[in-house]
């Protein structure tokens, strides 16, 4: 998270408090204070032009002003853009599409306490979910744009929530920490729960996240599953649900950069599926910048295979589709590798994106398909 500092003049007084940005932004270099009184209209020319918004009126209307800039930035331009020449030029598009949305709504600000609390008219109680997200409050007053703050709240509430996954079982939940990918693309858990285990001793589970592949792993009688992830959100999120769960008996949580030493008869991944520059936190999980995961993963597993081991990557072909990587460049990964594939099963997403034909993606994600690839070394 960015720690730098936000500078503005209000009542003829410089004023100067840490910036809180989870996704890295700087803070605006001009900065107006806003209230009530200022239109939509206004707002949006102001935002458009880079100026930050630190918000003085009533919380409620400034969720209300966001709205509005939302919908501002998402009309339709009077002029058609010239359609892209091919797949990727249309995801790049896309992409710099969404950095320039966030940008601009990320230009409403609002203050927060040192405590977390937000001194602001018919705001509500915020401070736990900031707790979860930026840890325990240090008494240091801060600002952050309105559009991340809500986020968090959406994350604490999904964190409450959780999501039930069938292969643990009836009501079993995985509860998702902030900044922490959520297992609520179900297929790439059904490839794993359903494939046919190669033994029951001992597995690896690359990436843990959230640690729901490691608890599947355990709900089918894997005996010893050493889970690793390099982010410490990942690692804590992992525990609680492991723990919650009852799993920390056949689950070994290991802070680390791909594999934990030694070799296992079956080493699991799901990676990002896009190569790309993340966002924000949570777009860890389906951007890799130069498929540094997937690279890793693939060059490093003969290695950590124990002999007739076998290797599963969990990855949608979605980038494919996108002209990001071709098939052919895949296997050329698996072969210069050593690996061999002893079998590959596909399943169609089932989150709601693949069936809105509103999405830019449409196209590509209406052929995706998510397949778990069994490798084995050569």
């Amino acid at each position: 998270m960015s720690a730098s500092v936000l500078n503005w003049s209000e009542g003829g007084e410089p004023h100067s408090v840490r910036w809180r940005s989870e996704a890295g932004s700087a803070p605006p270099a001009r900065v107006q204070v806003a209230d009530d009184t200022l239109s939509a209209d206004a707002a949006y020319r102001l935002a458009t032009e880079g100026t930050g918004l630190l918000w003085r009126g009533d919380f409620q209307n400034a969720r209300l002003l966001l709205q509005a800039l939302a919908r501002r930035t998402d009309r339709k331009p009077r002029k058609a853009a010239a359609p892209a020449a091919s797949a990727a030029e249309g995801f790049y598009k896309h992409r710099q599409a969404q950095g320039q949305r966030a940008r601009v709504l990320g230009m409403l600000l609002v203050p927060v306490e040192g405590d977390y609390a937000i001194a602001l008219r018919r705001a509500p109680d915020l401070r736990a979910a900031c707790a979860e997200a930026w840890g325990p409050a240090d008494g240091q007053a801060s600002v952050a744009s309105l559009r991340e703050l809500l986020g968090i709240v959406g994350a604490h509430e999904w964190r409450k929530k959780g999501v039930e996954i069938p292969a643990l079982g009836a009501g079993r939940r995985i509860h998702a920490h902030y900044g922490v990918f959520s297992p609520v693309r179900g297929e790439y858990i059904d490839l794993v729960a359903r494939a046919p285990l190669p033994a029951s001793t001992l597995a690896f589970d690359i990436g843990t996240g959230t640690g729901v592949l490691a608890a599947v792993l355990a709900a089918r009688g894997v005996q010893r599953i050493v889970a690793t992830d390099l982010d410490p959100r990942a690692l804590a999120c992992a525990h609680d649900n492991i723990e919650r769960l009852g799993l920390l008996g056949q689950v070994e949580l290991l802070q680390a950069d791909l594999f934990p030493p030694g070799r296992a008869p079956l080493v699991v991944c799901n990676p990002p599926w896009l190569p790309g520059k993340p966002a924000s936190p949570i777009e860890r999980a389906v951007y890799d910048e130069g498929s540094r995961m997937l690279r890793g993963f693939i060059a490093g597993l003969a290695g950590h295979l124990a002999p007739g081991g076998e290797g599963w990557l969990v990855l949608s072909d979605l980038a494919e589709h996108l002209g990001l990587r071709t098939r052919d460049e895949l296997m050329a990964m698996f072969d210069a590798a050593g690996l061999s594939v002893l079998g590959r099963s596909d399943v169609r997403p089932r989150h709601p994106k693949a069936t809105d034909a509103t999405d830019p993606l449409h196209v590509a994600r209406a052929r995706e398909f998510t397949s778990l690839w069994r490798l084995t070394a050569q």
